[in-house]
């Protein structure tokens, strides 16, 4: 299984990947974006990812 992670190191904080795909990324309490829990992730998540400018955010894939 894959999973989209956020660089957040990298990550600018622009909320292209929340308005893009908000059903997987979110802008927290704290003010970073973080990733929902999902057990499967939309076609969308490629989207975000095309269109992050700080080009923060890959898929991971899970081993097990």
């Amino acid at each position: 299984m894959k999973i989209p992670v956020v660089e957040l190191s990298d990550c600018i904080v622009c909320g292209v990947c929340v308005e893009v795909c908000p059903d997987v990324f979110r802008l927290n309490d704290a003010g970073y974006i973080e990733v929902v829990d999902l057990d499967d992730y939309p076609g969308e998540v490629d989207e975000a990812i095309k269109n992050c400018p700080a080009d923060c955010i890959y898929w991971e894939e899970l081993k097990g």
